[in-house]
């Protein structure tokens, strides 16, 4: 592509490095990806857990065996089964579950809205208490506010997330009675809401079922809060460690120098800088939550994709533990490319 010259002879724009950016980034999202169903397919192939006999059960006959044998491929070399492993998942087959006796998709697209909506208000917790806790703490470094501050992260960083589970229960719904048990809904309200985005607070208020999702609410608001204190101890920390850099710098103290009120400073400036930042960790966060839930999940009875998975494992279902990992993975690499996105598009010098 030709560059445009303007008059004093120096040249336009051009988009060629836009051009190798945008390369260089598809063919490192195909090669993690490619990396991802590798590594799944071995797995597959080195668990001590023979594929025919989980599909046909261990009664079957010899005939049966080599029938079933021959069905699935695994009598060819080991790179031909994997290039049929990428054609299948390519084409969104991921096999089929053998616990449910329905395709894997089928099945993750039923569990993962409960994943997305619990991992999603846990963020939304982390985030609201998060940065205004770091932008606090750095504002008032030293002091008991920051202690405080560094503290509840160190809490929330280093606390086992099941036993902060199993504590949480015990105490606000065992003892206080404050929140419901664990599960998505109480059992009388199951099925009454009809799902349109499979989320059942979206659900719930899109339908006009209030009473519906005034307990979802009460059943979601404990173990979100926990993935969510999870989360802010994270992005408090982040917060603190940009905010401290930004307020050292020279323009800050420009900007004291000429009378601006200490609100401007802290949230029209040096905050102002730090938002790029805090996208990625923000991001990150977010990914870490919806690949981490597993033991939340687990611990309040979550019908979510880390259940899912879990209870797959213990019934040596591979297909569906093989087909969660994938989606997991590649919505891991995904948040990560948008975040960058978002990343060069608020920052004109990642441009």
């Amino acid at each position: 592509m030709t560059d445009v010259t303007n008059g004093e002879g120096r040249r336009g724009p051009s988009f060629a490095p836009w051009l190798i950016k945008t390369v260089a980034t598809l063919v490192t999202v195909a090669v993690t990806l490619l990396g991802l169903l590798f590594v799944t397919f071995m797995i597959g192939r080195v668990m001590p857990i023979d594929p025919v006999l989980a599909v046909i059960g261990e009664r079957a006959t010899q005939a049966q065996y080599d029938a079933t044998y021959l069905e699935l491929g695994l009598d060819k070399p080991l790179l031909v089964q994997f290039g049929i492993y990428v054609s299948d998942v390519l084409q969104g087959d991921l096999g089929k579950s053998i616990r449910t006796g329905q395709q894997v998709t089928t099945d993750i697209a039923r569990v993962f809205p409960a994943t997305l909506e619990l991992a999603t208000l846990g963020t939304l917790i982390g985030v609201a208490i998060g940065v205004p806790l770091g932008v606090l703490a750095a504002v008032k470094r030293g002091s008991w506010i920051d202690q405080v501050a560094r503290l509840v992260g160190l809490v929330g960083y280093s606390m086992p997330i099941f036993w902060l589970g199993l504590v949480g229960l015990l105490l606000f719904y065992g003892i206080l009675g404050w929140v419901a048990g664990p599960g998505r809904v109480g059992i009388f309200y199951q099925g009454i809401v009809e799902p349109i985005t499979g989320m059942l607070l979206v659900d719930a208020a899109l339908r006009g079922e209030w009473v519906v999702f005034r307990d979802a609410f009460s059943h979601i608001i404990l173990p979100a809060a926990l993935l969510g204190y999870y989360s802010l101890a994270y992005i408090s920390r982040m917060t603190r460690s940009f905010m401290l850099e930004q307020l050292n710098a020279e323009y800050v103290i420009t900007a004291r120098v000429k009378g601006l009120s200490e609100w401007q400073v802290i949230w029209g400036h040096a905050f102002r800088n730090i938002r790029i930042q805090l996208i990625t960790v923000i991001a990150l966060a977010y990914a870490n939550l919806l690949e981490g839930s597993v033991l939340t999940e687990i611990i309040f009875a979550w019908p979510g994709i880390g259940s899912y998975i879990t209870t797959s494992l213990l019934a040596n279902d591979m297909n569906s533990v093989l087909g969660g990992t994938i989606v997991i993975g590649s919505i891991f690499v995904g948040i990560n490319i948008l975040s960058d996105l978002l990343y060069r598009f608020f920052d004109p010098r990642a441009k």
